[in-house]
């Protein structure tokens, strides 16, 4: 018998490391927990259609839903991100007060083109900080987002061609005369064909690209997948960057998961099952509870229960409806019945029953104990897949000074991460195209700027400037601001970008003129006291 078991065992598979854990497929939690992933085109691409479809619907129907993408537009981008243009002085051999002179030139330009909806925007609904706040959220609901650089003639109110055209990510897919593979949206997979332009490059889901895996451009449907329309669907061939200047054609705004990823995962992707079960669960108790209020009370009797026990009750002015009147202007009824089987409540009102009869009033026990502790508990775990931390999320401060700062900062770090990603493909490409005209009309002086691309890329430095962290103790942490400032930690430039968004010289110089002005109004001027933390002073809840 031993023998037996020997040769058993020796010819088993002899299990080792993760196949005794995590990889297992004995253990008895694990067996059918068998997931098979492919490809990133077969994981993300085939069912990115569903994916948006779902999030929108969750954005238009569930509040806490609703609340991240919102909490992320506002906080990302807020009333748009603001140009500030920073060359770089040493590579251009310029002066500190001829680069901030040009800056400010700049800067103005930008204003003239994006400060108009009909100067940036190809459809003329929106200015570019508008622009700003669409693109986000587009990109957040649907994973990804297009912008269609177009040329449009010159007016005489703005001399600039550029405009810019959001297209949402549905448009953006494979043309049926290349796809290979079809999902609910349409075809997402498919290979160029002889006689065409890029012909032998494969399209993952309008994203065209060619044999070394280079995106080299993209294919734009004319209409909206399952679109009710007369009109033909057709598709355009955009090129990722035009050949001669070198400016890109279209802008993709997403982020990445994983290596070979074409296409963009919806924000919510990962959390849309518990925000799907939490709307229902929120409904269903809504609902119980509008149920539960109409039974206000109810008779228990003893009589023929074929017979009608109740009637209409009352003629009169009950509950605000008012009563008919007669010719003479008075209720033709009074509010009060006769009817035995009538029955009334009113304040201080003494009603006699029937032998048999008794009165039950509803006992309301909805919402249920557990209730609001449950949606606590799967807002955490949603704000937590989210990076939105359940204070930030619900906009509930009630912890105390430290807990509720510190949901600030970790929230905050997800924005900065955010509000860079969406800098880096949108707002500063825009900007390069932008200054490259402004350039070539001769509007803005740039030497060097189309012959070498190190200097262009000096010339093409900014900043954009949104909106900044929130502060519930203001004191507190303007007097640690002047601590760093005072020990070299931060300088007064970063303090002021961190904290209002704003320009320190450009803060001192409008200082300068103010205590100027109130010198001569005989005032006192504003001095700026670096303040320390008195003894004692504690974290307070």
């Amino acid at each position: 018998m031993s023998n037996k078991k020997d040769r058993r065992r020796a010819a088993a598979p002899q299990a080792k490391g993760y196949s005794e854990a995590g990889a297992s497929l004995t253990r008895r939690a694990l067996k059918g927990f068998v997931p098979d992933s492919g490809a990133p085109n077969e994981d993300i691409n085939r069912n990115n259609a569903t994916l948006r479809q779902r999030a929108r619907m969750l954005y238009m129907a569930a509040p806490v839903a609703t609340a991240a993408i919102n909490t992320n537009r506002t906080k990302v981008i807020g009333t748009g991100l603001t140009l500030k243009a920073s060359v770089d002085r040493e590579v251009l051999g310029i002066s500190p007060e001829a680069a901030k002179k040009w800056q400010h030139a700049a800067e103005m330009e930008f204003r003239l083109w994006a400060g108009k909806k009909q100067n940036c925007d190809a459809l003329g609904l929106n200015n570019f900080e508008s622009l700003q706040q669409l693109a986000l959220k587009s990109w957040m609901l649907s994973g990804d987002v297009f912008a269609l650089v177009k040329r449009y003639p010159a007016t005489p109110l703005n001399p600039y061609t550029l405009r810019l055209h959001i297209v949402e990510a549905d448009r953006a897919c494979t043309p049926s005369e290349y796809g290979g593979g079809v999902t609910i949206g349409g075809f997402v997979e498919g290979k160029i064909p002889e006689g065409k332009p890029g012909a032998g490059h494969k399209v993952y889901d309008g994203v065209e690209v060619d044999s070394n895996g280079r995106v080299v451009a993209y294919h734009i449907s004319n209409t909206y997948p399952h679109q009710i329309t007369s009109e033909p669907q057709k598709w355009q061939r955009v090129e990722a960057y035009g050949a001669k200047t070198g400016l890109p054609n279209i802008l993709h705004i997403m982020d990445s998961e994983r290596p070979d990823q074409y296409r963009g995962v919806p924000y919510l992707a990962q959390v849309i099952e518990p925000l799907l079960q939490l709307r229902r669960y929120t409904e269903s108790e809504l609902m119980a509870a509008l149920v539960q209020s109409f039974f206000t009370a109810w008779i228990e009797t003893e009589t023929d229960p074929s017979d009608t026990p109740f009637n209409e009750v009352g003629a009169g002015d009950i509950a605000g409806v008012p009563a008919e009147v007669n010719a003479d202007g008075g209720p033709m009824a009074n509010n009060i019945s006769d009817d035995d089987n009538e029955y009334e409540m009113g304040p201080g009102t003494v009603t006699h029953l029937a032998p048999g009869e008794k009165v039950n009033f509803g006992n309301p026990n909805i919402p249920t104990a557990g209730f609001e502790t449950f949606v606590k508990t799967l807002c955490k775990l949603v704000g937590a897949a989210l990076e939105l931390p359940y204070d930030v999320l619900i906009k509930e401060f009630n912890s105390s000074y430290s807990a509720s700062r510190g949901a600030l900062l970790e929230a905050w770090e997800a924005f900065k991460m955010r509000r860079k990603w969406f800098v880096d493909d949108f707002c500063q490409p825009v900007y390069e195209m932008f200054l490259a005209e402004a350039v070539a009309l001769g509007r803005i002086s740039a030497p060097g700027f189309f012959t070498d691309p190190l200097v262009r890329e000096a010339w093409c430095g900014a900043r954009w400037i949104g909106p900044v962290q929130g502060s519930l103790d203001p004191k507190k942490e303007a007097e640690a601001a002047l601590m760093l400032i005072d020990n070299a930690i931060k300088t007064h430039e970063q303090v002021s970008r961190e904290m209002s968004g704003g320009d320190w010289e450009e803060n001192v110089e409008q200082l300068q003129r103010e205590n100027e002005l109130l010198t001569q109004a005989g005032g006192n001027k504003v001095t700026v006291v670096s303040a320390s933390p008195k003894e004692g002073d504690g974290d307070e809840d």
